[in-house]
Protein backbone atom coordinates (compact mmCIF):
# COMPACT_ATOMS: atom_id res chain seq x y z
CA UNK A 1 0.00 0.00 0.00
CA UNK A 2 1.20 3.31 -1.40
CA UNK A 3 1.47 6.60 1.04
CA UNK A 4 -1.23 7.97 -1.34
CA UNK A 5 -3.34 4.34 -0.08
CA UNK A 6 -3.05 4.41 3.68
CA UNK A 7 -5.80 6.31 5.56
CA UNK A 8 -5.03 9.46 7.35
CA UNK A 9 -3.40 8.66 10.93
CA UNK A 10 -4.41 11.00 14.11
CA UNK A 11 -1.88 12.96 15.52
CA UNK A 12 -2.28 15.54 18.52
CA UNK A 13 -5.75 16.79 20.12
CA UNK A 14 -7.49 18.06 16.86
CA UNK A 15 -9.73 14.78 16.08
CA UNK A 16 -11.92 16.65 14.02
CA UNK A 17 -9.22 17.42 11.39
CA UNK A 18 -8.38 13.63 11.73
CA UNK A 19 -12.19 12.99 10.81
CA UNK A 20 -12.28 15.63 7.91
CA UNK A 21 -9.67 13.83 6.58
CA UNK A 22 -10.69 10.40 7.70
CA UNK A 23 -13.89 10.79 4.91
CA UNK A 24 -12.20 12.77 2.92
CA UNK A 25 -9.82 9.68 2.42
CA UNK A 26 -12.64 7.09 1.95
CA UNK A 27 -14.79 9.39 -0.50
CA UNK A 28 -11.70 8.96 -2.93
CA UNK A 29 -10.83 5.60 -2.54
CA UNK A 30 -14.30 3.59 -2.06
CA UNK A 31 -15.10 1.06 -4.55
CA UNK A 32 -18.57 1.65 -7.66
CA UNK A 33 -20.52 -1.72 -7.73
CA UNK A 34 -19.03 -4.47 -9.60
CA UNK A 35 -21.05 -3.93 -13.07
CA UNK A 36 -23.34 -6.75 -14.09
CA UNK A 37 -22.66 -7.42 -18.00
CA UNK A 38 -24.54 -10.77 -18.63
CA UNK A 39 -23.23 -14.48 -17.20
CA UNK A 40 -22.96 -13.56 -13.60
CA UNK A 41 -24.14 -16.20 -11.47
CA UNK A 42 -26.93 -15.67 -8.83
CA UNK A 43 -26.35 -19.00 -7.01
CA UNK A 44 -25.15 -17.16 -3.50
CA UNK A 45 -27.92 -14.93 -1.81
CA UNK A 46 -26.91 -11.25 -1.24
CA UNK A 47 -24.39 -10.39 -4.07
CA UNK A 48 -24.75 -6.96 -5.13
CA UNK A 49 -24.12 -5.56 -8.42
CA UNK A 50 -24.99 -3.02 -11.28
CA UNK A 51 -27.30 -3.77 -14.00
CA UNK A 52 -25.16 -1.92 -16.70
CA UNK A 53 -28.19 -2.27 -19.19
CA UNK A 54 -30.80 -1.15 -17.38
CA UNK A 55 -28.94 1.09 -15.12
CA UNK A 56 -30.30 0.20 -11.72
CA UNK A 57 -29.09 -1.85 -8.43
CA UNK A 58 -30.02 -5.88 -8.54
CA UNK A 59 -29.18 -8.09 -5.98
CA UNK A 60 -28.69 -12.24 -6.03
CA UNK A 61 -32.43 -14.21 -4.40
CA UNK A 62 -33.13 -17.50 -4.67
CA UNK A 63 -31.14 -17.91 -7.63
CA UNK A 64 -32.36 -14.85 -9.55
CA UNK A 65 -31.05 -11.32 -9.69
CA UNK A 66 -33.80 -9.10 -8.54
CA UNK A 67 -33.97 -5.25 -8.92
CA UNK A 68 -33.43 -3.17 -6.10
CA UNK A 69 -36.28 -0.41 -6.76
CA UNK A 70 -34.98 3.34 -6.34
CA UNK A 71 -38.55 4.24 -7.27
CA UNK A 72 -38.15 4.38 -10.80
CA UNK A 73 -41.35 6.33 -11.73
CA UNK A 74 -44.36 8.58 -10.70
CA UNK A 75 -46.73 10.45 -11.97
CA UNK A 76 -49.32 13.10 -11.03
CA UNK A 77 -52.00 14.27 -13.35
CA UNK A 78 -55.01 16.24 -13.33
CA UNK A 79 -58.05 17.46 -14.90
CA UNK A 80 -59.06 21.52 -15.17
CA UNK A 81 -62.01 21.58 -16.80
CA UNK A 82 -65.53 20.24 -17.00
CA UNK A 83 -65.97 16.94 -18.50
CA UNK A 84 -69.67 16.06 -20.13
CA UNK A 85 -70.58 12.86 -21.94
CA UNK A 86 -72.08 13.32 -25.51
CA UNK A 87 -74.23 10.71 -25.31
CA UNK A 88 -75.72 9.00 -21.82
CA UNK A 89 -74.43 5.00 -21.40
CA UNK A 90 -71.79 5.26 -23.76
CA UNK A 91 -67.92 4.45 -22.81
CA UNK A 92 -65.50 7.43 -23.11
CA UNK A 93 -62.11 7.89 -22.20
CA UNK A 94 -60.37 10.66 -19.64
CA UNK A 95 -57.44 13.26 -21.33
CA UNK A 96 -55.82 14.63 -18.37
CA UNK A 97 -53.97 17.66 -18.76
CA UNK A 98 -50.80 17.45 -20.24
CA UNK A 99 -48.43 16.55 -17.25
CA UNK A 100 -44.93 18.51 -15.38
CA UNK A 101 -42.32 16.75 -12.87
CA UNK A 102 -43.62 13.30 -13.60
CA UNK A 103 -40.77 10.29 -13.81
CA UNK A 104 -40.90 7.27 -16.37
CA UNK A 105 -44.70 8.03 -16.94
CA UNK A 106 -45.79 10.14 -19.80
CA UNK A 107 -48.94 10.61 -22.07
CA UNK A 108 -49.17 8.42 -25.31
CA UNK A 109 -50.85 9.10 -28.48
CA UNK A 110 -54.00 9.43 -28.27
CA UNK A 111 -53.40 11.69 -25.11
CA UNK A 112 -55.81 9.56 -23.41
CA UNK A 113 -53.17 6.79 -22.79
CA UNK A 114 -50.66 6.81 -20.12
CA UNK A 115 -47.82 4.66 -20.86
CA UNK A 116 -45.26 3.29 -18.73
CA UNK A 117 -41.45 2.99 -19.20
CA UNK A 118 -40.34 0.48 -16.64
CA UNK A 119 -42.50 -3.06 -15.73
CA UNK A 120 -43.29 -3.58 -12.35
CA UNK A 121 -45.95 -3.03 -9.40
CA UNK A 122 -47.66 0.71 -9.43
CA UNK A 123 -49.59 1.98 -6.40
CA UNK A 124 -52.70 4.09 -8.75
CA UNK A 125 -54.75 6.46 -6.68
CA UNK A 126 -57.58 7.69 -8.79
CA UNK A 127 -60.35 10.24 -7.73
CA UNK A 128 -63.54 12.03 -9.55
CA UNK A 129 -65.60 15.34 -8.57
CA UNK A 130 -69.32 14.14 -9.86
CA UNK A 131 -72.20 16.27 -10.13
CA UNK A 132 -75.30 16.34 -11.75
CA UNK A 133 -78.30 19.17 -13.06
CA UNK A 134 -81.40 16.72 -12.49
CA UNK A 135 -83.50 15.80 -9.55
CA UNK A 136 -83.42 12.47 -10.98
CA UNK A 137 -81.08 10.23 -9.92
CA UNK A 138 -77.89 9.36 -12.01
CA UNK A 139 -74.97 6.75 -12.29
CA UNK A 140 -71.20 7.34 -12.70
CA UNK A 141 -69.52 4.44 -13.99
CA UNK A 142 -65.11 4.56 -14.14
CA UNK A 143 -62.80 1.83 -14.74
CA UNK A 144 -59.28 1.78 -16.04
CA UNK A 145 -57.88 -0.62 -19.23
CA UNK A 146 -54.52 -1.73 -20.00
CA UNK A 147 -53.80 -2.11 -23.45
CA UNK A 148 -57.49 -1.28 -24.25
CA UNK A 149 -58.40 -4.49 -22.34
CA UNK A 150 -60.77 -3.40 -19.09
CA UNK A 151 -59.26 -4.37 -15.87
CA UNK A 152 -61.45 -7.41 -14.58
CA UNK A 153 -63.11 -6.21 -11.16
CA UNK A 154 -61.81 -2.89 -11.33
CA UNK A 155 -65.25 -0.96 -12.36
CA UNK A 156 -66.47 1.69 -9.52
CA UNK A 157 -69.80 3.24 -9.86
CA UNK A 158 -71.44 6.30 -8.08
CA UNK A 159 -75.26 7.36 -7.55
CA UNK A 160 -76.14 10.86 -7.08
CA UNK A 161 -79.62 11.08 -7.12
CA UNK A 162 -80.68 14.98 -6.51
CA UNK A 163 -80.17 18.36 -8.74
CA UNK A 164 -76.45 20.14 -8.05
CA UNK A 165 -75.30 17.68 -5.93
CA UNK A 166 -71.81 17.13 -6.16
CA UNK A 167 -69.22 14.33 -4.87
CA UNK A 168 -65.98 13.26 -4.72
CA UNK A 169 -65.48 9.65 -5.56
CA UNK A 170 -62.21 7.54 -5.14
CA UNK A 171 -60.71 4.34 -5.43
CA UNK A 172 -56.79 2.91 -5.15
CA UNK A 173 -55.73 0.08 -6.70
CA UNK A 174 -52.21 -1.91 -7.56
CA UNK A 175 -51.21 -2.94 -11.17
CA UNK A 176 -48.70 -4.83 -12.30
CA UNK A 177 -47.40 -3.81 -15.82
CA UNK A 178 -44.86 -4.81 -18.16
CA UNK A 179 -42.91 -2.10 -20.08
CA UNK A 180 -44.28 0.44 -22.86
CA UNK A 181 -48.12 -0.82 -21.50
CA UNK A 182 -50.61 2.13 -21.00
CA UNK A 183 -53.36 2.75 -19.01
CA UNK A 184 -56.30 4.72 -19.63
CA UNK A 185 -59.25 5.47 -17.15
CA UNK A 186 -62.83 5.22 -18.99
CA UNK A 187 -65.95 6.78 -17.54
CA UNK A 188 -69.59 6.15 -18.68
CA UNK A 189 -72.97 8.50 -17.41
CA UNK A 190 -76.20 7.15 -17.95
CA UNK A 191 -77.22 10.87 -17.79
CA UNK A 192 -76.08 13.85 -19.65
CA UNK A 193 -77.40 16.02 -17.14
CA UNK A 194 -74.27 14.23 -15.08
CA UNK A 195 -70.38 15.57 -15.44
CA UNK A 196 -67.07 15.66 -13.73
CA UNK A 197 -67.09 18.94 -12.32
CA UNK A 198 -64.14 21.21 -12.33
CA UNK A 199 -64.22 24.13 -9.40
CA UNK A 200 -62.37 27.27 -10.51
CA UNK A 201 -60.17 28.64 -7.24
CA UNK A 202 -62.28 31.17 -5.26
CA UNK A 203 -60.09 32.62 -2.24
CA UNK A 204 -58.98 31.49 -0.28
CA UNK A 205 -59.92 27.78 -1.72
CA UNK A 206 -57.59 26.79 -4.55
CA UNK A 207 -59.18 25.19 -7.92
CA UNK A 208 -60.65 21.81 -7.58
CA UNK A 209 -59.54 19.37 -10.08
CA UNK A 210 -62.32 17.55 -12.21
CA UNK A 211 -60.29 14.58 -11.83
CA UNK A 212 -57.11 13.30 -10.63
CA UNK A 213 -54.59 10.17 -10.92
CA UNK A 214 -51.61 9.84 -9.05
CA UNK A 215 -49.05 6.80 -9.69
CA UNK A 216 -46.38 5.21 -7.82
CA UNK A 217 -43.68 2.62 -8.67
CA UNK A 218 -43.02 0.22 -5.47
CA UNK A 219 -41.90 -3.07 -6.67
CA UNK A 220 -40.23 -4.15 -9.83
Amino acid sequence: MTQQQRPPEPYGDDWKTWGRRLMQFMSQTRSPLVQQTGGETAADDGTLMWDREYKYPVVSEGGEWRQIVMEGGHANFIKTSDVTPALANTAYKLTYDAPSGNSKITQGTPASRIVFEEAGEYVLSFSAQISSTSASTVHFYFWPSINGTASANGAMTTALHQNNATVVTSRTQIFTVAANDYLEVNYMIDNTAGFLNYTAASSPVPAIPSSTLSITRTHA
